[in-house]
C-alpha cells in the first residue's frame, strides 16, 4: 500500500500510556470477540454482553507513560495518514451532498481510556462514540487482526479505521441515532438484525473510501484490495462462531456474515457511490 509521504491528519489525539477510565458504551470489532466467548462459555447473547461491558465501572489504576516502539511509531503515522484520507474523501463528497463534512477525531490510546461513552478498553476493539464524535483505537489491535484473526497486511488496516470513519459518517447523516431509537423500541431479535444492517453500511461506506482514495491517489498495489476483503471475512460473525466450535446462529449475528461483510465492502468499493450502501432499503443482504 503507498501510502508513506501522505498528508497526516491534525485531528489525532495520542494519550498511549495514560491512564483510563469511565462508564458506558460504544462498540467496536474486538467487542464481537469477547461477546462471543462469552456466548460460548455462559449462553449469554454477545449483544448484551457488549453492553454490560461497556457498562462496567472502571477500576482506577495508574500507569507510567510508555516509550512508543518503532513499529508503534510507524503505526500511528499510518494512522495520521489513514485519517488525513479520510478526510480528503469525505469532504468533497458531503460538499457534493450540499453538506459540510466535520472530520472526527481518533484517539490512540493503551489498555483504557475515558471517553463520552463511557470507559473505552482495548479489549472491546477500535471503536466510534457518537458522543464525543471521536474514534478510539489500542495499537495493540493491529497485532490481534494479523495474527489471531488472520487479517494481516496495511490496506487491512485502512479497511478497519475507514469502517470506524463510516460510523462517523452515519452519525452526521443522522442515520445512528434513527437506528438507535428503533432498537430501543425493539426486541433483540429485530435489535440484532438492524445492528447488522448498520455495521454492513459502515463496511459499503468503507470501500466507498477504498474507491476515491485509489482514485485521488493511487494508493493500492497488487494483493491490497484482497487484505481488505480478507479482514471483512475474519471479523464475519458466522467465521467468529465457527472459529470458536460453536454452531452459527445469525439471530445472534450483530455485525453480519463474512460473505456479506466482503459484499458489501465491494459494493461499495466498486461503486463509490454513498448512494448504493443504503442497507436499510436492501431486500438483500
Amino acid at each position: 500500500m503507498r501510502w508513506d509521504g501522505n498528508r497526516e491528519s491534525d485531528n489525532v489525539e495520542d494519550r498511549r500510556g495514560e491512564s483510563g477510565g469511565g462508564g458506558g458504551g460504544a462498540f467496536g470489532v474486538g467487542a464481537v470477540l469477547i461477546g462471543l466467548v462469552a456466548w460460548l462459555v455462559f449462553d449469554v447473547n454477545p449483544l448484551t454482553v457488549i453492553n454490560l461491558l461497556s457498562e462496567m465501572e472502571p477500576v482506577a489504576e495508574q500507569q507510567a507513560p510508555a516509550r512508543a516502539s518503532a513499529a508503534d511509531d510507524r503505526d500511528a503515522k499510518f494512522i495520521r495518514v489513514m485519517l488525513a484520507d479520510t478526510e480528503d474523501v469525505w469532504r468533497p463528497l458531503f460538499q457534493a451532498q450540499g453538506q459540510r463534512y466535520q472530520p472526527p477525531k481518533l484517539v490512540m490510546f493503551t489498555a483504557a481510556t475515558p471517553t463520552a461513552c463511557g470507559r473505552g478498553d482495548a479489549a472491546i476493539g477500535p471503536f466510534y462514540c457518537p458522543g464525543d464524535e471521536k474514534i478510539y483505537i489500542d495499537l495493540s489491535f493491529f497485532h490481534t487482526l494479523g495474527r489471531e484473526l488472520g487479517a494481516p497486511g496495511e490496506f487491512a488496516q485502512a479497511y478497519v479505521i475507514a469502517h470506524e470513519v463510516g460510523h462517523h459518517v452515519q452519525h452526521q447523516l443522522g442515520i445512528s441515532a434513527k437506528v438507535d431509537e428503533e432498537m430501543a423500541r425493539s426486541g433483540e431479535s429485530r435489535a440484532n438484525a438492524l445492528s447488522v444492517r448498520l455495521e454492513l453500511q459502515a463496511d459499503c461506506l468503507a470501500g466507498v473510501w477504498g474507491h476515491h482514495a485509489d482514485q485521488a491517489r493511487q494508493i493500492l498495489e497488487q494483493g491490497d484490495l484482497e487484505q481488505a476483503m480478507n479482514a471483512a471475512a475474519k471479523i464475519g460473525d458466522d467465521t467468529l462462531q465457527r472459529s470458536a466450535g460453536h454452531e452459527v446462529v445469525p439471530d445472534s449475528f450483530t455485525h453480519g456474515s463474512g460473505e456479506q461483510r466482503v459484499r458489501w465492502f465491494r459494493r461499495g468499493f466498486d461503486s463509490g457511490d454513498m448512494a448504493q450502501c443504503d442497507t436499510f432499503r436492501a431486500r438483500r443482504l
